[in-house]
């Protein structure tokens, strides 16, 4: 009997894993395809929230919830510690929540904040490991980059006193607060897209990572329990939350810089192993090979992934992060990645290709060592890549407004797609491009919640007529050749 057809498990989960994407590859452990049934529970309100503190935030390395604004009670759901499946306590925050303009988010009925469920669910679709950092977001001009000495469209890594100087050099400028960070951008498209049943059950998406006990920390859990992913993670005892300033330009290029905090360090436990044992995609963002001694939890938390039958996937992040860690990039890439994205500069410094050479060698190269590969090339299109070929998915109209997230957004597709069980590459792709162009053409870099479901209804409904497969699209006219 064929390992397939040994899978004693409902069709959901084996439109996923039986997706003539993976049957191309190994597969773990068996274990992993027990699918778990969840009932979902949905609250009402209407949630407008807003931020505008950090005015005396000069230099500081905390923030008092003084200088933060108007604290805001609210009701969601928090994991006790090392509670993988099953009861949680709800609690009301009363400290934990303060008003933000993420993304100029406008909640209703049936969204966020809605599964305020108590028991957590048997199984996470996705658990994400990656840096929680919270966002600073602001249109700058060139000028105000040259003032400071700023790259531009360059990733920083700064301290507490550099980060204090830019904010400084802000005060009076217009900027948002949001739950940020690569991988929370992801996960909260991805918990968007499924938030409700519509081509399959609504999916269960989690985050660990790591968040001191201050106010921002507070800030951050709450924001993403109020997108319906839940940060597993306790907050570290007088630790400082991890921030990142985005400075974006006219021209929708973005500035970064990332000051770690003191939080930085995710050690490997119990609670990390369990919470890993009992997820179908696990993803590792590439920003965490920054931490010191990183390395160690992620090659552990990968051999449990593995151990369990759970897909690995691994965003590359960052060329200046490639090129500063790349032995230990390949060490997770080149020994437990089944699914890569990266962008073409990014695909490029894990090849140590130059800068001539095309995407798409890039991608077909990586192709022969990560099972599935997504390259996005900005406003040229994407690739995504399978066995040495790769499937040229073209760009979704749209007028730039900042490209803050894009990448980010287009993951959440892919991830989307195969959890949806989804045989067609380019289908997947056009779904990811799509959800990348609705980023790009607002500001703020998640994805709102009346688009999401906009896009998964749209691509329900044409999956339904959907007779393509992995095998049409790799004997394509779409397959890029040298």
């Amino acid at each position: 009997m064929s390992f397939l057809t040994s899978i004693s498990s409902p069709p959901q989960i084996n439109s996923l894993f039986c997706s003539p994407i993976f049957s191309l590859y190994r597969f773990h452990s068996p274990s992993f395809y027990s699918l778990y049934h969840r009932k979902q529970s949905y609250g009402s309100g209407r949630i407008i929230r807003e931020l505008g503190f950090l005015g005396d935030f000069r230099g500081k390395g905390r923030v008092t919830s003084g200088s933060m604004g108007k604290q805001k009670g609210g009701f969601f759901w928090v994991s006790s510690p090392c509670s993988s499946g099953g009861s949680c306590s709800c609690s009301s925050s009363k400290g934990d929540e303060f008003e933000s303009e993420e993304d100029e988010e406008e909640v209703d009925d049936e969204e966020e904040g809605a599964r305020s469920f108590c028991v957590l669910p048997d199984r996470w679709d996705v658990l994400g490991l990656g840096q929680a950092m919270v966002d600073f977001s602001g249109m700058v001009d060139d000028e105000f980059l040259e003032r400071l000495g700023l790259e531009k469209g360059t990733r920083k890594v700064v301290n507490h006193e550099e980060r204090g100087r830019v904010l400084q050099a802000m005060d009076g400028c217009s900027y948002k607060a949001a739950a940020g960070g690569s991988l929370s951008n992801s996960l909260v498209a991805l918990a968007r897209l499924g938030y409700k049943p519509i081509g399959g059950p609504a999916l269960n998406v989690a985050m660990a990572g790591s968040v001191g006990s201050d106010p921002l920390g507070g800030f951050y859990r709450a924001k993403l329990h109020r997108a319906n992913v839940n940060f597993l993670s306790e907050p570290i005892k007088d630790g400082t939350t991890g921030t990142v300033i985005v400075l974006t330009t006219p021209d929708a290029q973005r500035t970064m810089l990332a000051y770690q905090g003191t939080s930085s360090t995710i050690n490997y436990d119990a609670c990390l192993a369990g919470r890993v044992s009992k997820t179908n995609i696990f993803v590792v963002e590439g920003y965490l090979f920054e931490l010191p001694d990183t390395i160690k939890t992620i090659i552990r938390a990968c051999e449990e992934a593995r151990r369990s039958g759970a897909l690995i996937a691994v965003t590359a992040s960052d060329v200046s992060c490639i090129e500063r860690h790349y032995d230990d990039y390949w060490e997770i890439v080149g020994n437990y990645a089944d699914i890569l994205f990266a962008n073409s500069d990014e695909a490029r410094a894990l090849c140590h290709f130059s800068s001539k050479e095309s995407p798409i060698s890039a991608t077909r190269y990586l192709s022969h060592f990560v099972p599935l590969v997504s390259v996005t090339d900005g406003p040229k299109g994407s690739y995504i890549g399978v066995k040495g070929e790769a499937v040229y998915i073209p760009p979704s109209p749209c007028v730039p407004v900042d490209t803050c997230g894009a990448g980010d957004a287009y993951a959440s597709g892919v991830l989307y797609g195969i959890l949806r069980g989804v045989s067609d590459l380019k289908g997947m792709g056009t779904l990811a491009a799509r959800i990348a162009a609705t980023v790009v053409g607002q500001q703020g870099t998640r994805l709102r919640v009346q688009d999401a479901v906009d896009l998964a209804e749209s691509f329900a409904f044409n999956l339904k007529g959907s007779s393509s497969s992995v095998s049409s699209d790799v004997g394509s006219d779409h397959i890029s050749s040298l």
